[in-house]
């Protein structure tokens, strides 16, 4: 590339980026203290904010630019101009902790914390070691593959990650995706990973790995990205029907056939200890998990909302069985502990407890922390987060893959979207029981038909046993379908019509 060329380039993609930088401090650390928050509370939001700023700076400064050099860092940033849309992490940090106080503030920063430094893995993956990188579908996790020694990118990740940072963070790529032929009705998801991928803005990798969980528009999506790749492409098959002994036989050996295929498409070799470690720590996290929903069964719950549908999320999708998640469930139960030592409740007006079911929305997750100020809701679980998976039998190579291709098989949305509607159903009446709760909500993505299809079935049977049930329409990903004013007009008409709920003072 001319040098000319470069430096026009350059100025065009990099100046949005300066805008950015002239709100970063707007967004947090002042937008923060402008709203006066407790001495400590400033205190602990503060310790957090640096620390991922020295994160961000360490990687940029102390890496990037040194290993790739000025000019291979600057054709990193405009070939994946979204990194700058990563900047805003702590914008979304003061907007998580708005009206939260003292444990469960803290508990908020320390999972945003943890989300941004597992973003920079993420990230160094991409750009320092394309030569062992393995791409893999969101829903075949990361585990085999470090257990091969090779670099893991879910393709999916940023395309969830933008729109939780800024509404508008993957709107062109969705747009792209439309253009080049994907179905307009279709899951936003898919179409914005499908659009990042044809404009480029995409790692590679060495191959590819995808399955035919857990939609028909996000196994479609591997079409187009297939074809615009061209690499070798092993697709994962679980079976219709994987409650039972003989998917799991068949699923486990299609895992090792991916394996296999794996050692002959990359550098990576199977290490079955290393995967014995990742298994054992993956076993410990379920363990500390299970535990904090033991706690936040009692009412009211020690902690919340973002600290354990946003923790799961991450750490039991992107990374899970790694030595930093295994550290941050650690880290949530000393919190919850502490606040149920010392009685504290997370949130002081705690008046019903919900579930949401279905993916979070991700271009409005203020919507929790805005219900919780305003009506007193707590957001409990939600069904991305909630399982009842077994531990993994770490004695010997054929129970640690029978045993990890049923997690793979239960895996998000695809426990419940798959099969009977009992699949469905009964997990949301099973939470409904489990953790008290005052009402349902479900998330009602226009895209998703399947579930779609679930809610005047869901309805009769929330009638008949008298949960209050909340059907909010909007898209996972494109605010320009359902407006942020509709969806809270949405939950006002539900909160004020149906649950006769007062408002709070704010």
């Amino acid at each position: 590339m001319k040098i000319d060329t470069l430096i026009t380039k350059t100025k065009s993609r990099l100046t949005p980026a300066t805008e950015i930088l002239k709100v970063l401090l707007n967004e947090s650390l002042a937008g923060y203290l402008a709203g006066r928050p407790k001495p400590r509370d400033a205190a602990v939001f503060i310790k957090y904010w640096a620390l991922t700023w020295i994160a961000i700076l360490k990687f940029i400064v102390g890496q990037a630019l040194f290993k790739l050099g000025p000019l291979g860092l600057i054709r990193a940033l405009i070939k994946n101009p979204w990194i700058f849309t990563l900047l805003r992490v702590n914008g979304l940090m003061r907007r998580l902790v708005r009206g939260r106080t003292g444990v469960f503030h803290d508990s908020i920063c320390l999972t945003v914390h943890t989300v941004a430094v597992g973003v920079i893995d993420q990230l160094r993956n991409m750009l320092f070691d394309p030569e062992r990188m393995v791409i893999n579908e969101d829903l075949v996790p990361s585990d085999i593959v470090r257990a091969m020694g090779l670099n893991c990118y879910l393709l999916e990740a940023m395309g969830i990650v933008l729109p939780i940072l800024t509404p508008e963070g993957t709107l062109k790529y969705i747009d792209e995706a439309e253009n080049a032929g994907m179905n307009p009705d279709s899951c936003s998801l898919p179409k914005a990973t499908v659009g990042m991928v044809i404009k480029g803005h995409m790692p590679k990798g060495v191959a590819m790995v995808s399955s035919n969980l857990p939609c028909d528009a996000g196994a479609a999506s591997y079409a187009f990205i297939q074809r615009t790749y061209g690499i070798p492409t092993y697709r994962l098959d679980a079976p219709y029907h994987f409650h039972n002994e003989r998917a799991e036989k068949l699923f486990a050996k299609d895992l090792m056939g991916m394996i296999t295929w794996l050692e002959q498409h990359t550098p990576g070799h199977m290490d079955w200890d290393r995967f014995r470690e990742i298994c054992a720590n993956r076993n410990a996290m379920l363990e500390m998990e299970t535990e904090l929903w033991d706690m936040i069964r009692t009412r009211p719950a020690p902690l919340t909302a973002e600290t354990v549908w946003l923790s799961h999320l991450w750490h039991f999708n992107v990374t899970p069985g790694h030595p930093d998640s295994v550290r941050h469930y650690e880290r949530l139960l000393a919190l919850a502990r502490r606040n149920i030592k010392n009685g504290t409740p997370a949130t002081p007006n705690e008046r019903y407890r919900a579930v949401l079911w279905n993916p979070p929305f991700l271009h409005f997750v203020d919507i929790f922390n805005w219900a919780e100020r305003t009506y007193g809701v707590t957001l409990i679980n939600d069904s991305m987060t909630y399982n009842h998976h077994g531990p993994i039998d770490t004695t010997s190579p054929e129970t640690m893959l029978r045993d990890y291709g049923r997690t793979v098989m239960q895996g998000p949305m695809v426990r419940h979207t798959r099969g009977p509607a009992e699949n469905y159903l009964d997990d949301i009446f099973r939470m409904v029981k489990q953790f008290d709760l005052d009402m349902v909500w479900v998330a009602n993505h226009v895209g998703c038909k399947g579930g779609q299809a679930m809610n005047g079935i869901l309805r009769e049977k929330c009638r008949d046993k008298g949960i209050p049930l909340l059907i909010l329409d909007y898209d996972l990903s494109d605010p320009r379908i359902v407006s942020h004013d509709n969806m809270v007009r949405q939950l006002e008409h539900f909160m004020d019509n149906v649950m006769k709920a007062p408002r709070l003072d704010q």
